[in-house]
């Protein structure tokens, strides 16, 4: 089984994504094969598209290269990586899906699809938070709001809501989005 989390930057991706490898699932994020590429790690894939340069993965050299690599080598790239990447597990969770074609590859494999969302002011407050690397270039609330609506522009992600096959709306506790998160698979691995 495979399933695909989306939503925009810090809605609770990888939140959801953890909750599922607690159940089982082998956690893989869309953005790991460029990390992997980037730095030269990549020993758990049995193809790569291309070695590029060694460099830092800030978000913006994932974003540019994650481009360049969809224009190349086809808009499911990255989710034909992740897959490979976990190729020996039963059931795969792939956090930090973004695009129509993603989206659709997840579904050409079988898989659902979940959208996780929340407000920009809760997103914001939570990027904060977690202190990731490569958030690092954004320092306030314009430059988010400036990194979000260029992603809006590359992905479309607010459209892939329509085509998911379950929300999340995820402005409350960590609790009540674990509780949101256990229905979902009580619908998909009915006991």
């Amino acid at each position: 089984m495979i399933i695909g989390v989306v939503g925009k930057i810090a809605a609770g991706k990888t939140t959801v994504a953890k909750f599922f490898e607690e159940r089982g699932f082998c956690r893989v994020s869309c953005s790991d094969p460029l990390i992997d590429l980037l730095t030269h790690n990549v020993s758990d894939y049995s193809w790569i598209p291309e070695l590029p340069e060694k460099s830092e993965p800030t978000r913006d050299r994932l974003i540019e290269f994650g481009k360049y690599l969809k224009d190349k080598y086809g808009g499911d790239v990255l989710i034909r990586l992740a897959v490979d990447k976990k190729r020996y597990c039963e059931n795969i969770v792939i956090d930090g899906v973004r695009s129509r074609e993603e989206v659709e590859a997840i579904k050409g494999l079988g898989g659902e699809v979940i959208y996780v969302e929340a407000d920009p002011e809760t997103r914001f407050r939570r990027l904060v938070e977690r202190k990731a690397s490569k958030d690092k270039v954004i320092r306030n609330f314009r430059d988010f709001l400036r990194m979000d609506e260029e992603e809006e522009r590359l992905y479309h992600t607010t459209e892939l809501r329509k085509i998911a096959d379950y929300l999340i709306v995820n402005e409350g506790t960590l609790d009540e989005l674990r509780e949101k998160v256990e229905g979902i698979i009580e619908d998909l691995i009915p006991s």
